[in-house]
């Protein structure tokens, strides 16, 4: 099973919204909501929850490629999440999330008894390739037991 496959399994809001994601690995994680009228705003674009679970979602992807590893011993779990809406989005949008720190270091201070946090970028974006949001969530891997 995939880690998008995963996710849509387990995420009852990213099966809700139909995200797709459309790359995964430990350096990248591209999620794509599909224009959908159930999920608009007064506008007539995707709600502003919608983007924000959608940018979410591509958070904790990029966060289980790269720490798949490690959930034998420490759990990933969200501290906090910043967005902010920059232009209106109509159509389509996809996430594209990155780790804001190597995720060497965070595995040593992991391995140093210590509860990591580190932030992940996400740069939500119109078909037309226009930022219409961007987004941190600052995750920890908090150890087991």
């Amino acid at each position: 099973m995939t880690i998008g496959e995963m996710l849509a399994a387990t995420v009852p809001m990213a099966r809700t919204l139909n995200l797709e994601f459309v790359e995964t690995t430990p350096e990248k994680a591209v999620v794509a909501l599909p224009d959908q009228g159930d999920f608009h705003n007064h506008v007539g674009g995707p709600h502003a929850g919608a983007m924000f679970t959608l940018g979410e979602s591509a958070s904790g992807a990029i966060v289980l490629a790269a720490f798949g590893d490690q959930l034998s011993r420490a759990v990933p779990l969200a501290v906090s999440a910043e967005i902010a809406y920059k232009k209106l989005a109509m159509g389509p949008v996809t996430a594209t999330a990155t780790l804001g720190r190597p995720a060497a270091d965070v595995v040593a201070e992991l391995d140093a008894g210590r509860r990591p946090e580190f932030p992940v970028a996400i740069a939500i974006r119109r078909g037309d390739g226009a930022v219409t949001g961007e987004m941190t969530v600052v995750w920890t891997l908090r150890p087991n037991g």
